[in-house]
């Protein structure tokens, strides 16, 4: 059974034998606290604010962007934290040493809220295909032959692994231990426990780490009591914060575009959920504020701008309570470990069907938009043209001076100088393609929307 004092472990990699998270630093904080003040402040955490959510490279700032959503997904998850620690304490933290529970909880729930996407690429999941299909019609050039071991951290590349290595390895300060986030932050962000080997074995649709920081992994582990094949309960939490964030507030954005309209989703929900008690209870308190406001005189946009604020309060306010409640009625069972890979607190929540009907809704009117697939198409070509021009640099940095291009030496030099020293440092026992391939991964994902259709047309200009 898990054990609660190690996986809310407050020390530090870089200090395994550290101060623990009930000790206050200078500034008053506890070390959870540190942590998300630490992603907060982290480079990585602006730029999201220039990765697609939904809308790839919107104009209307009143639309999502990662960082707008990562925001909403944090405060989503303390307020959880906040409820879980103060009303639920002994029932899910039984006998817990922690003193200062009611800080730590809701610190660390916060701080892998904000940091959940940090580590996805461009144009979102989109980007994610794109970088996939460029290693998987390029393996045989990368790594010498078709379906290589090392070449499945990248055809099978994912924002979550990462975002892992992103905070360990990349976010470089004085040091080699990235951010050095406590463990029990860390442990929190493995959304999938298990390597590219052993995710499809094990039932699992994802991994969750690269090979390169399996040590780091397992030494999370070991401190937090956790191993293969099983997540920190907050993982739960983070997964379902996420899922309430973009299945109701994409919705809203899509309202916000005109693409549809508050009554589009009641249609929606009426025919897909007559009979569900959450999403009655909802469309009838939103849709009562609904016919409040179109005695006040508003204009069509701002009646349906303002229904859907108040659905949008309304639905999330149903769906934290009953991921609250499954999570308490569920917290034996996760504690022991005696769910699937595939278990998710919405699935099990009172709030299941309207969640998925939901996601259904987002998926008709706003992922296969014609606007959002068109961007996402020449988001796919841009990403796929600057792997082919920074390989190329990549390939070229190996050659002696004599072969050496100058455009190869030009993209080369474009990569971030701390991607090239890490790889140029990298103490891990992966092989030379692979370091290689991981720099292209880390150049690529690193970048914006628009910084990388800048570097790719720069790029594009002068090569031969």
């Amino acid at each position: 059974m898990l054990d609660w004092d190690l996986l809310l472990s407050g020390a530090r990699r870089k200090d395994k034998h550290g101060i623990g998270s009930n000790v206050l630093s200078a500034n008053g904080r506890i070390e959870l606290e540190r942590d998300y003040d630490r992603i907060l402040f982290a480079t990585p955490t602006r730029r999201l604010a220039d990765k697609t959510q939904v809308f790839p490279l919107e104009r209307n700032d009143s639309v999502r962007n990662r960082l707008t959503h990562s925001h909403e997904v944090s405060s989503l998850a303390r307020s959880i934290g906040i409820r879980l620690a103060f009303d639920y304490r002994d029932k899910v933290f039984g006998n817990a040493s922690d003193a200062s529970l009611e800080r730590c909880v809701p610190a660390l729930l916060s701080a892998i809220g904000l940091a959940h996407d940090l580590g996805n690429p461009p144009f979102g999941h989109q980007g994610e295909k794109a970088i996939q299909h460029w290693f998987k019609r390029n393996e045989v050039k990368v790594f010498g032959q078709t379906e290589h071991p090392d070449s499945l951290d990248f055809t099978n590349f994912d924002g979550n692994a990462q975002t892992l290595r992103l905070v360990t390895r990349l976010q470089v300060l004085n040091d080699s231990f990235g951010l050095n986030l406590t463990y029990a932050t860390l442990a929190s962000m493995i959304k999938y426990p298990v390597n590219s080997y052993q995710n499809q074995p094990m039932g699992w649709k994802k991994s969750g780490f690269f090979q390169s920081e399996q040590e780091i992994v397992e030494d999370i582990w070991q401190t937090t009591g956790l191993e293969v094949g099983i997540r920190h309960p907050f993982t739960l939490l983070m997964e379902a914060c996420d899922d309430i964030a973009y299945s109701v507030l994409d919705a809203e954005d899509i309202v916000k575009k005109d693409i549809a309209s508050f009554s589009d989703i009641v249609d929606h929900l009426e025919h897909q959920n007559p009979d569900d008690l959450i999403t009655n209870n909802i469309l009838s308190a939103a849709k009562k504020k609904n016919k409040e406001f179109k005695s006040a005189g508003l204009s069509p946009k701002e009646l349906n701008e303002v229904s859907m604020q108040m659905f949008r309060v309304y639905a999330i306010s149903a769906m934290v309570k009953s991921v609250i409640e499954a999570f308490v009625t569920d917290i034996s069972k996760i504690l022991k470990n005696e769910i699937s890979p595939n278990y998710d607190i919405i699935s099990h929540s009172a709030a299941a069907e309207f969640c998925n009907a939901m996601k259904q809704f987002d998926y008709i009117h706003g992922y296969r938009h014609k606007s959002v697939l068109e961007l996402e198409l020449k988001g796919n070509n841009y990403i796929s043209g600057i792997m082919d021009m920074l390989w190329q640099g990549i390939e070229n940095n190996s050659l002696d001076n004599a072969e050496k291009s100058l455009f190869g030496q030009y993209a080369y030099n474009r990569i971030s100088e701390n991607y090239r020293r890490i790889y140029q440092n990298a103490d891990n026992k992966m092989s030379e393609n692979y370091k290689k391939a991981q720099l292209l991964a880390d150049a690529v994902s690193g970048m914006t929307d628009s910084y990388l259709i800048h570097i790719h047309d720069e790029l594009k200009n002068l090569h031969d």
